[in-house]
């Protein structure tokens, strides 16, 4: 099964128009860059959260007890 051509939608949202196309080739590329961008964000954000949960847990804090100390 192919995956379906991604579809753009322009509003003029002062006449209400919709337009639906086709998205072109420049689209689709900066569509899957702007995924692949979004994905590496995760995995960063997700590394960066386990990592300063493995320092709560060798300090023996809970994250409320970070915070006091922190903030």
């Amino acid at each position: 099964m192919t995956k379906p051509k991604p579809e753009i939608k322009i509003v003029d949202v002062a006449t209400g128009e919709v337009i639906v196309r086709d998205a072109n080739a420049e689209e689709i590329s900066q569509m899957e860059l702007d995924a692949a961008n979004a994905a590496a964000a995760k995995t960063k954000a997700e590394a960066r959260e386990a990592q300063r949960q493995a320092i709560l847990d060798r300090l023996g804090l809970t994250e409320e007890e970070a915070k006091l100390l922190l903030g």
